[in-house]
């Protein structure tokens, strides 16, 4: 299948530009720094756009099968000033916005729409439970994934939807656990804030897994938590993560701090959701790493 992709050159993309080109896909990667795409692969088409912007780069949708849709800007990374904010919305709803107009004006639009979101959509809960059919939180974040979203939804006219709501993914080289790691290696490790806020997560090969089946398998369509079945606290995180490695995890990383760094942004760590994947169990898609201690040993080496 021809797929043009966006956002796929980041920590998801280190693993899912490979295992859509091993599956056999001839690939488009849309993206801002060329250099990581094409280490990524030498095989990909690679086109420099901002895709937040209509341009040049809407063209090629009309020679794609498939389009896989997970741009955006880092959440959890800065401050959430006005001006990142009105980046971190810009680069997920009007790119999505962009991406589908170039898809309904194609002469035959392509057959799939991955487009990604994440479990945000719900809020947060120390309490509640939330599957697919759950309603939209109230916050930034919940906004946020409801307006994103939406503007995928205009492709239900003319091909096949799924969006995956994504929960914190887990790999050795970005991301949360990527973060933490550098800390339990030192011994200084422990739970974020209070320990309890809930942890909804995912493996990243599973993930990958997860969009290649949904590319070429008809029973894929609406919406989807991407998530593996069993949640954990963020301090069943740390105890699991420091018991992999063989280091302590008994230092908090006090609340106080991470808001001083992050501000508003710090909630992605701070607060979360108790997250169900209801509709992959329903469709029979299997996790191979659905407990957290399996997954956590997958993704750190011995020496870590």
């Amino acid at each position: 299948m021809r797929l043009f992709t966006t956002g796929c050159t980041g920590f998801i993309g280190h693993e899912l530009v490979p295992a859509l080109e091993a599956a056999g896909h001839e690939l488009t990667l849309i993206t801002r720094h060329a250099h990581q795409a094409r280490r990524l692969s030498s095989k990909a088409q690679v086109v420099v756009a901002d895709t937040s912007q209509p341009g040049a780069w809407q063209d090629h949708v009309a020679t794609a099968e498939g389009i896989i849709n997970l741009a955006g800007a880092s959440i959890a990374n800065k401050r959430w000033t006005k001006e990142q904010k009105t980046l971190i919305r810009e680069s997920r709803i009007a790119t999505t916005h962009h991406l589908v107009q170039a898809m309904a004006s194609a002469p035959r639009p392509p057959q799939v729409l991955i487009s990604g979101s994440a479990v945000g959509y719900y809020g947060t809960s120390a309490m509640a439970e939330f599957s697919e059919f759950s309603s939209c939180g109230t916050d930034f974040l919940a906004q946020l994934c409801r307006d994103w979203e939406a503007a995928s939804q205009p492709a239900q006219d003319f091909c096949r939807v799924v969006v995956l709501r994504i929960g914190i993914v887990l790999g050795p080289d970005g991301g949360a656990l990527g973060k933490m790691l550098p800390v339990f290696r030192l011994g200084f490790g422990g739970p974020i804030g209070s320990g309890r806020q809930w942890m909804s997560w995912i493996h990243r090969t599973d993930l990958c897994r997860l969009i290649v089946a949904a590319l070429t398998e008809p029973a894929f369509s609406g919406t989807y938590n991407a998530v593996a079945p069993n949640p954990v606290t963020m301090a069943e995180m740390a105890t699991a993560l420091g018991n992999v490695m063989e280091r302590p995890s008994l230092v908090p990383v006090p609340a106080p701090l991470l808001q001083a760094l992050l501000g508003d942004g710090a909630k992605v760590v701070l607060d979360g959701q108790k997250v169900r994947p209801d509709r992959l169990k329903q469709c029979g898609f299997s996790l191979v790493y659905p407990t957290l201690p399996k997954a956590l040993e997958a993704v750190i080496s011995p020496s870590s």
